[in-house]
């Protein structure tokens, strides 16, 4: 049985994600601004009417050229693990930004294929840029090779992090692990995008990002990017990581192992 790789090219799957991730970034910023309805997951986790339509876009984009791959998206029911071929969707990842009229957000897809993320593809709608990888093959922005950063501390860093949406409720909420790393980083962000926050760590613009109670959908793609990029992505303990495991440490690789310190004694979920 010839390996599925072999039998369609990634470039092919690369390019099918990129243009799904560029139609759908194209009808987000249509509507930046002038966001239609907005419904509520939890008390403060927004869905948005564009996510929706997002979403069916990729879908549709996808189906069309490979009606046998399995689809797991965040505004749909969670599939079965058991697909040789899983394309993984975050139609808005930013919602509460782009709801909000911020211009932070982005489209993620990735694709797995027996179990390994092969294809990532990350659209930035509001600056064009678009990150892309395939596994082995590194990582882009724009065509050009990303690098991680040289930083070699933690307290030379600018990292990244964000709260999960059960924050009022569960004590496991990230509040303990940025009051850690605060005083110990130059600075620390709170963006609200997940995958371009991976993504910038990827290309240098932070040095490091963790975050907790995430979803495959929120890191498949930006995983890839660091990787690629020369980075490294472990669980927040500096164990091993998947997508499924729903916590992340991310960084350059040169300020890991100072990073998994400072977050130890945190709450994990």
């Amino acid at each position: 049985m010839k390996d599925p790789i072999e039998e369609q090219p990634v470039e092919q799957y690369l390019k099918l994600a990129v243009d799904a991730a560029r139609a759908a970034g194209k009808i987000l910023i249509k509507t930046l601004g002038s966001v239609g309805r907005i419904e509520h997951k939890g008390a403060i986790n927004l869905v948005t009417e564009m996510d929706v339509r997002s979403e069916e876009l990729i879908k549709k984009k996808i189906l069309k050229a490979y009606p046998e791959h399995q689809i797991m998206a965040e505004e749909s029911d969670m599939p079965e693990k058991s697909a040789e071929f899983r394309w993984i969707i975050d139609p808005l990842d930013g919602t509460t930004n782009y709801a909000h009229g911020f211009p932070l957000f982005c489209v993620s897809i990735a694709l797995e294929i027996s179990g390994t993320i092969e294809v990532g593809a990350v659209y930035d709608p509001t600056r064009s840029d678009l990150f892309t990888a395939v596994r082995g093959g590194g990582a882009f922005l724009n065509g050009k090779k990303l690098a991680v950063s040289e930083t070699t501390s933690v307290n030379n860093s600018l990292l990244a992090t964000g709260f999960p949406y059960d924050l009022r409720e569960s004590e496991a909420n990230n509040v303990d692990n940025w009051n850690a790393m605060l005083p110990r980083a130059q600075a620390v962000r709170r963006a609200g995008s997940a995958a371009l926050d991976l993504c910038y760590t990827a290309c240098g613009r932070f040095d490091g990002f963790w975050e907790l109670k995430l979803f495959p959908w929120d890191v498949a793609a930006g995983s890839l990017m660091v990787k690629e990029a020369g980075g490294e992505v472990t669980d927040m303990g500096g164990g091993p990581f998947s997508i499924y495991s729903k916590e992340i440490l991310a960084s350059n690789g040169r300020i890991h192992r100072e990073m998994v310190e400072i977050l130890g004694k945190g709450r994990r979920p």
